[in-house]
């Protein structure tokens, strides 16, 4: 998508398959639940890149793999040009602080025997050895960034509201400065309230530290906020992919054009076509041959038996359609 500069990461042709047993009387059989079919996608330095889809499609599957979780079925994740899954125990450890991740609910994701401070700090004793007053340092170097004040890093998780547990996970992200910080869903369990000031405070830190965002949400106002990338995943596929304005602008493939239907407008008088989608999610477990979406489609004809490409249909702007 952008020929001068050399993806931070690669997803090539990545599948999660997911075995699913069935027994009948004595005969067992094994089913695959397909959480992620064959994407691709080329994720470059300083992108702030959002995946967008209804629960289930496989975002959080996707950067679960991509934070080294949870090894593809099929495919390659590339960073910075080497297979992350070939990587030995020491290069696997770098890796770690390369690739960091602020998880949906701040409240679950924090200890609540250890306080903030040791919270923050645990990801410096575990990769680097400092001195007490070097580690205690950065512990509030960090703090003062995302916005909490460093004599309160001997209070425990409870002691915080939520805004300010979620900074506190930024914090822990952030602390060993990585190149690649994974959100996934980071603001959907604050106030409305609260969204804003988190995605302002990650998009500052974003300059100021210069690492890569990949923003998992199915919140479409978010999305359009903070990335300047949009890929939108449909049943384990990438559907459409495209720069921020582009995508609102103009939406090519018929889900994405449903998703943005559903947005909500805060003016009275405005009057907007919603786009209702006919039938039900099929099970990732027996999805559709051909095109995933055609069970549901407008457009559909006998060539979506045939699995669509992800093809460019105007500059930087990927569609997955026969018919749009």
């Amino acid at each position: 998508m952008e020929a001068n500069k050399q993806p931070i990461l690669q997803i090539t042709n990545v599948s999660k398959y997911f075995p699913v047993k069935n027994s009948k009387l004595f005969l067992k059989s094994k089913d695959f639940l397909k959480a992620v079919n064959d994407i691709s996608l080329n994720i470059y330095p300083g992108d702030t890149i959002g995946i967008v889809g209804e629960s289930g499609c496989g975002k959080t599957t996707l950067a679960k793999m991509i934070l080294h979780l949870q090894k593809p079925t099929k495919g390659q994740i590339l960073y910075n040009g080497v297979d992350i899954y070939s990587m030995d125990k020491a290069e696997t450890k770098h890796l770690r602080t390369e690739i960091q991740i602020v998880f949906q609910d701040p409240f679950s994701s924090l200890n609540p025997r250890m306080r903030v401070g040791e919270i923050i700090g645990e990801p410096l004793k575990i990769h680097y050895k400092l001195s007490k007053d070097e580690y205690e340092k950065q512990v509030m170097e960090i703090m003062m960034k995302v916005g909490i004040n460093p004599k309160h890093m001997n209070r425990f998780p409870h002691e915080f509201s939520g805004g300010q547990r979620q900074r506190i996970m930024i914090a822990k992200a952030l602390i060993l400065k990585p190149k690649v910080l994974v959100c996934d869903e980071p603001v959907s369990a604050l106030d409305v309230s609260i969204r804003s000031e988190i995605l302002n405070l990650l998009s500052d830190l974003k300059k100021e530290m210069e690492f890569t965002i990949l923003f998992i949400s199915h919140d479409l106002t978010v999305v359009e906020y903070i990335c300047s990338r949009i890929a939108v995943m449909y049943l384990g596929k990438v559907v459409e992919a495209a720069n921020e304005a582009d995508l609102y602008a103009k939406p090519i493939h018929p889900y994405t054009k449903a998703l943005l239907s559903a947005i909500p407008v805060p003016d009275p008088h405005h009057k907007s076509e919603r786009i209702i989608l006919e039938g039900d999610v099929p099970s990732p477990i027996n999805p559709p041959v051909g095109c995933f979406f055609k069970n549901r489609c407008i457009y559909k004809n006998e060539r979506c038996n045939a699995s669509p490409e992800l093809s460019e249909r105007e500059p930087a702007h990927y569609v997955a359609c026969h018919n749009c």
